[in-house]
């Protein structure tokens, strides 16, 4: 049975299209509660199991990849098939492809170009500035840049065309031009100068002066980093200033001065999601509406920014109204969020009105058009005092290969470089970043987000250190780790615990490290064995994230979750529904994700960027009830426990103080002025039942029907922001005031309508906190040991251990698991995967996983990763983010232990059993 399709609130409109954002309905649900909202009332569910754990592993269609026309209620059943054509060459004029070449069975019936979008006035998003297909006549921005979208009615033509377009040579160049000069995507140099003392201010830092960017550049596109002599650019002059004299230091220090100067190399990776890119659309001419299925990590931004491209259409291109509808995403590392695919989906459904299309990457089109890690190439100079051990200067310069579009590499430059210093404290910083355009296959956004690369480096640096002061590792990350309170990189300190002291102390009792030496001493004739230790920190949340939670209870005592967060592997319903199941009592029977239609009660609206606004502008705007600085965020940067479980979490606070406790409260009969009606923080919920002493235990069915009886709160929404600190509002809610870390709230009584509330005091983060590079931060520590074969060079890793620290471990399973993942992506940087930038790389179009090595079970310790997860430092402790910490030191680590094995540094990655061999040859 087919579930009808369910009546979507409009969310916005954008250039005059109405847009509503919904979860992707379950194509074998009878209704909506089984849809795509689990794990769905009456599902058997571990006790400790994910909410989507049974329609996961028993096949339910839940990802994009999963649907065609006929699984959509309402839609035509066939299926049409839509295939980029993209370009493998960057350096010749582009003038065509000879379509005639392709059999009568493997031509489309409709090519959409350059000219064509043109033609009907679509707009580019300013986030995709540039050609959305390159014209005929001009050079390709880059490799693998769009040349055409062909679309085929029937699936049979489709197939063979992709087939033969793939192997065979059906594009037209003519006159060599050479690669496409592009400005560079952003530069930044981050200088700290710190004070005479720990609790001295800061002589200079960012979060002081605000961040810096050298006003001159290079005609490649490259900073001068030098301070000139002219008038202009005075703020950029004072920092460099400062940055200077520090490299001046490490350039000619004093004899008890230890000054170690390296260049490092990380490479091209693709994240090799196990669901490539994929998408339906179907427009509906007569209705003038768009239907979409979408996986995307940022559905908001996907909606609005399809939205912006057909807004200025003309009449035959421009649909009245947009319907996106949200899958579960088959793994995304960041390559989901803010990503042009969805543009081309949508084109898809525009240029063949009236039959669904369905564009999908196979995996040779995902390596040619996906979103690559940035490759880096780092300088470092490190200054350790000799007596000491403590480090007293550090400065770097990175420059970052942004490939053909921008994406998000001004960012990752920032965070890369904001990350440097991983887990130390060091008084005197300089450090510049630059991300440049190349021909290369876009860069962006993916999981480490730059600090894997600049972290590995340092991690490394500490390690030949410790070599060269004859300095115990763990005994050297002690004395120089960042204290709690201690001043990053930015001159702030973390808002959150710093908990390196506990990590370092887990790793050095571990039986890995404790034995090290005999290990090494009995290797087994014909192997070398190394150990290798590594600690980093890794930042969680943007600096201007949002979520969105709404929790309702009915009558029988059954509860349903919304929020806006996407499940894309990372257990965020399971996170949801844990926090939530604290102040309700149970795990909720229904929990969806990737909704934003489910909350338009609060009327919420938005104006400006939350990351460049001014305190004045924020102000101004504050005044209206219905005002934030951003509406919904795309779930990455490690946000989903601490910021997608936010708003959930206090709309059930909220249900609970104001709607279940008066209701238990009604069935005890204590009356209001009863000193224990004001003592809800002391009941607390026992297999569904609350439980206060003194008193009889009551289940929570009982209680809601009571609620419903009284008329009284049954439902909460609520949106939350965070700039790294949450914003704070005040609210009446009948009697009483609530203040909450939310900036918006709605509630519903019995089972009415939910009603917004007004707040009457708001608090944002303040807008200068756009300077701090971080104040939300996670710990992982990894020790691998080794055994390296000396005749082939491979790499077995016996034993690993990792420990980490993620506050309230809202899912531990899940943890775990995203722990056990990212040992493995680790392993597959540091030892396997590699691509080549240019002609021979991806963007050609014949990379598939027959060429591109990951890492598989053989390449690790199946059985033998043990993996700890700290307890929170109390109770009260919020969830942390730790996705992507758990993988960053696991390469450093293996860096260390091949050193240790065979006495030689490797400067760049990834280091492949052919390089060691030929180091022990």
């Amino acid at each position: 049975m087919r579930p009808s399709r369910r009546d979507f609130v409009k969310l916005m409109m954008a250039s005059g299209i109405a847009v509503a954002v919904t979860p992707m309905a379950r194509a074998d649900a009878p209704t909506f509660a089984s849809r795509e909202t689990l794990p769905g009332r009456g599902v058997a569910r571990p006790k400790l199991g994910r909410v989507d754990g049974v329609a996961k592993v028993t096949g339910a269609k839940l990802y994009a990849s999963d649907f065609r026309a006929a699984d959509m209620p309402g839609w035509p059943s066939e299926t049409a098939h839509a295939l980029f054509v993209r370009s493998p060459d960057a350096s010749h004029v582009y003038e065509g492809i000879d379509l005639d070449r392709l059999a009568l069975t493997a031509r489309p019936t409709v090519v959409v170009t350059a000219e064509d979008v043109a033609r009907i006035g679509m707009r580019v998003p300013e986030f995709y500035a540039g050609d959305l297909f390159c014209p005929v006549g001009k050079t390709p921005f880059f490799l693998g840049q769009p040349l055409a979208l062909l679309i085929f009615e029937r699936f049979d033509d489709f197939d063979r065309a992709r087939l033969a377009l793939r192997d065979g040579d059906y594009l037209k160049f003519g006159a060599e031009t050479g690669p496409l000069e592009g400005p560079n995507y952003g530069a930044f140099r981050f200088t700290r100068v710190a004070g005479p003392t720990p609790d001295a201010p800061d002589i200079y830092s960012p979060i002081q002066e605000g961040w810096i960017s050298p006003g001159f550049f290079e005609s490649s596109g490259r900073p001068i980093w030098k301070p000139l002599p002219v008038a202009k650019g005075g703020e950029y002059v004072k920092g460099a200033q400062f940055g200077d004299e520090i490299r001046a230091g490490l350039d000619a220090p004093d004899a008890g001065t230890l000054v170690i100067e390296r260049d490092f190399e990380t490479q091209s990776i693709d994240p090799v999601f196990l669901e490539p890119e994929c998408g339906l659309a179907w427009y509906d001419p007569a209705k003038r509406n768009l239907e979409l299925v979408l996986g995307v990590q940022s559905p908001f931004e996907a909606a609005s920014a399809i939205a912006f491209l057909l807004g200025e259409a003309d009449a035959d291109h421009k649909p009245a109204s947009i319907n996106a509808q949200f899958a579960y995403v088959g793994g995304g590392f960041g390559g989901k969020d803010h990503t042009p695919f969805s543009l081309y989906i949508a084109l898809a459904g525009m240029f063949l009105p009236g039959r669904p299309v369905r564009l999908a990457h196979d995996r040779f089109q995902q390596f040619q058009g996906g979103v690559k890690r940035h490759a880096f190439k780092m300088h470092s100079q490190i200054g350790v005092d000799r007596k000491s051990g403590l480090i007293t200067a550090f400065a770097a310069d990175h420059v970052l290969d942004g490939g053909g579009m921008a994406n998000y590499s001004p960012s990752v430059a920032v965070v890369g470089a904001t990350g440097a210093l991983g887990i130390y404290s060091v008084p005197k910083v300089d450090v510049t970043t630059v991300a440049l355009h190349s021909r290369g296959v876009t860069a962006g956004s993916m999981r480490g987000y730059g600090t894997l690369q600049t972290m590995t480096a340092i991690e490394v640096l500490a390690d030949e250190i410790c070599t060269a002061l004859q300095l115990d590792p763990i005994e050297f990350r002690r004395r120089n780790a960042l204290a709690t309170g201690g001043r990053t990189m930015t001159g702030n300190p973390y808002s959150v615990s710093v908990r390196t002291p506990e990590i370092l102390a887990k790793l050095e009792a571990n039986p890995i490290w404790r034995d090290r030496a005999s290990y090494k001493a009995t290797a087994k004739h014909g192997f070398l064995v190394g150990t290798g230790v590594a600690v980093c920190t890794k930042d969680y949340g943007t600096g201007a994230d949002c979520s969105l939670g709404r929790v309702e209870i009915d009558a029988e005592g059954r509860v349903s979750i919304h929020g806006d967060a996407v499940e894309m592997g990372n257990g965020i319903g399971t996170a949801i529904a844990n926090r939530v199941a604290a102040h309700i009592g149970v795990v909720a029977d229904r929990v969806g994700v990737s909704e934003i239609d489910a909350f338009d009660a609060l009327g919420l609206f938005t104006t400006g960027d939350a990351y460049s606004t001014t305190q004045a502008a924020q102000d101004e705007a504050a005044k209206n009830p219905r005002w934030v600085p951003a509406i919904s965020s795309a779930t990455s940067a490690s946000i989903g426990a601490h910021v997608g479980t936010q708003a959930a979490a206090e709309a059930a606070r909220v249900l609970f103080r104001f709607g279940l406790w008066p209701a238990a409260l009604a069935i005890w009969d204590i009356p209001p002025d009863d000193p224990r009606a004001k003592q809800w923080d002391e009941a607390f919920w026992q297999d569904g039942m609350l439980l206060m002493s003194g008193l009889s235990p009551l289940p929570l069915k009982a209680i809601a029907a009571k609620a419903h009886a009284m008329n009284g709160i049954t439902g909460t929404m609520a949106h939350a922001f965070s700039r790294w600190a949450w914003s704070q509002a005040t609210f009446t809610v009948g009697e009483y005031q609530l203040t909450a870390d939310i900036d918006a709230l709605a509630i519903r009584r019995g089972d009415g309508d939910f009603e917004p509330l007004d707040r009457s005091a708001v608090a944002f983060p303040p807008a200068d906190y756009n300077r701090i590079g971080t104040a939300f931060t996670s710990l992982c520590g990894t020790l691998v040991r080794i055994e390296i074969e000396r005749a082939t060079g491979i790499v077995r890793i016996d034993k690993a251990y990792s420990v980490l620290e993620c506050g309230e471990a809202l899912a531990p399973e899940v943890v775990r698991g995203q722990a056990q993942g990212g040992f493995a992506m680790g392993v597959g940087y540091a030892l396997l995967e590699t691509l080549p930038p240019f002609e021979d790389g991806p963007g050609n179009g014949q990379w598939n996983l027959g060429q591109y090595r990951i890492a598989r079970a053989s390449d690790l310790p199946v059985n033998d990763l043990v993996v700890e997860i700290l307890p929170p430092l109390s109770p009260k402790e919020p969830p942390k983010g730790m996705a992507e910490v758990v993988m960053i030191p696991v390469v450093p680590a293996l860096l260390n232990a091949i050193f240790e094995a065979t006495g030689h540094r490797f400067d760049s990655l990834p280091v492949t059993a052919d390089r060691i061999k030929g180091v022990l040859a």
